[in-house]
């Protein structure tokens, strides 16, 4: 297992690298985001002594069984999955960033929460740019008003936007996910807010990084082409729609 994970991590690079130089960009503009949703912690351990250091979990039950590790380990810990607000205390002690803020009603007790703690977190706005039902996200027509609403909490520096592509055979309706992702940045940008960065767009996975990477992907999120397919599927394991990474 060992070894078929350093091929992977290795051939995902090499696609890595490949996509940075079709699309005329620099390899070390994209950072690999290990998604770890029912991987084993000697796994997790193994992989990030390759050099990895960027991880991002789907549950809170599961990030609390690995965040004392996983801390230890000083990796980075993104949460990736659809965050519940009575989830939010467990989720904010082991996570260094939130990927799927999706709505206002979360953002408002992420703050309440984080301001009880008298701590700060960095946050991506997710958006359901594939417009399917089984998807969470905000609607691409809502993101600006909701950043703008989130920016108005001190307690979170909006760091990018998150989505999600279309799970199509059809490359151009993938891409066309990551467009809309990449134009709803630009004008979230000219707004000019105050805690609002937006360098960073989390999207693209294991079967479409490249469509991500051409189109301006910073964070490639990557799970079963370097850990292999999931004991349990998703419908199986997760209550919370079909977010497969």
């Amino acid at each position: 297992m060992s070894e078929l994970i350093i091929q992977n991590l290795q051939t995902i690079h090499r696609r890595i690298q490949a996509a940075c130089k079709k699309a005329n960009r620099d390899a070390d503009e994209v950072k690999l985001l290990l998604a770890t949703k029912t991987v084993d912690i000697e796994r997790i351990k193994f992989a990030l002594g390759q050099g990895e250091n960027l991880v991002g979990e789907n549950k809170a039950q599961e990030l609390k069984q690995k965040g004392n590790t996983l801390q230890t380990l000083q990796a980075n810990v993104h949460f990736i999955g659809h965050l519940q607000t009575n989830k939010i205390k467990e989720v904010i002690k082991w996570a260094n960033c939130i990927e799927s803020i999706d709505r206002f009603s979360l953002a408002e007790k992420l703050h309440n929460r984080l301001a009880f703690e008298q701590k700060t977190m960095d946050v991506f706005i997710q958006v359901n740019t594939s417009y399917e039902a089984s998807k969470f996200g905000a609607a691409p027509e809502h993101t600006l008003e909701l950043i703008q609403q989130v920016a108005q909490f001190n307690t979170m520096n909006i760091k990018g936007l998150m989505t999600i592509g279309l799970f199509s055979e059809a490359p151009e309706k993938v891409r066309k996910c990551f467009q809309l992702l990449k134009n709803l940045q630009q004008q979230a940008m000219n707004l000019n807010l105050p805690n609002v960065d937006l360098r960073e767009l989390s999207m693209g996975m294991s079967g479409d990084l490249e469509i991500a990477i051409e189109e301006g992907a910073t964070i490639v999120r990557v799970g079963t082409a370097i850990f292999g397919e999931r004991v349990y599927p998703d419908s199986y394991y997760w209550d919370e729609g079909t977010q497969i990474v």
